[in-house]
């Protein structure tokens, strides 16, 4: 199984309107970077669901529930979604200020890359942002 990080504005599409939908496909990314991540999602591989630019905080786990096909909302280009669903809300949000903080994940893709839409996160980083959430 690998991890993903995936991030959305609140304002656009939140945890709860992903919830409120039952999943959703990932569209709409337009970075080949992010593109080629999610050409490398596998069923079952999870994810972690992402506010970016208000909340800016992890707050949620998804499932991808269909691998890569053709994003329907592109109009020009070879551009790529998949489907998830979502798993579970945290018990408690996990800030980006309390990520920086944390050693174990010091080497994250979301402090790295920080406008990279979907990046890979390892075992030990997925693990560690689950021990937060329950904090």
């Amino acid at each position: 199984m690998n991890y993903w990080l995936v991030k959305q504005e609140p304002s656009a599409y939140s945890w709860d309107d992903f919830v409120k939908d039952g999943g959703t496909a990932w569209t709409g990314v337009r970075n080949f970077q992010a593109r080629n991540n999610l050409r490398s999602m596998k069923l079952k591989d999870r994810v972690l669901f992402y506010h970016s630019v208000t909340d800016k905080s992890v707050v949620g786990e998804a499932e991808v529930v269909r691998e890569w096909y053709p994003d329907p909302t592109a109009e020009e280009g070879d551009w790529a979604c998949v489907d998830l669903k979502p798993v579970r809300a945290f018990a408690q949000p996990v800030p980006l200020e309390r990520i920086k903080t944390e050693k174990k994940l010091a080497g994250m893709a979301l402090l790295r890359s920080g406008r990279l839409s979907v990046s890979p996160v390892s075992p030990e980083e997925f693990a560690a942002i689950v021990k937060l959430s329950a904090r």
